[in-house]
């Protein structure tokens, strides 16, 4: 499996950029970040509006950390 490194992000305040963790994050962490609930976010997966889960097992989907935050800071500006 090959891996990137994800470029790093200026966080308000710091000196210099932070890398990003590279990690997943459950649905219930993913709502509280997004604001919005399990129904929408599957509505918009599905629209190809919002980042697609990674299914680790059958009953358990992940979201990359990255992808979420950066679809959280492309609604900050205006789309």
């Amino acid at each position: 499996m090959q891996t990137t490194a994800n470029p790093p992000v200026h966080l308000e305040g710091a000196d210099k950029p932070e890398p990003l963790r590279e990690r997943f994050l459950r649905l219930n962490e993913v709502m509280a970040i997004c604001g919005i609930r399990k129904s929408s976010i599957y509505v918009l997966m599905q629209q190809g509006k919002f980042p697609p889960c990674i299914k680790l097992t059958p009953r358990l989907s992940v979201w990359p950390e990255f992808a979420v935050y950066q679809w959280v800071q492309d609604r900050k500006g205006g789309v």
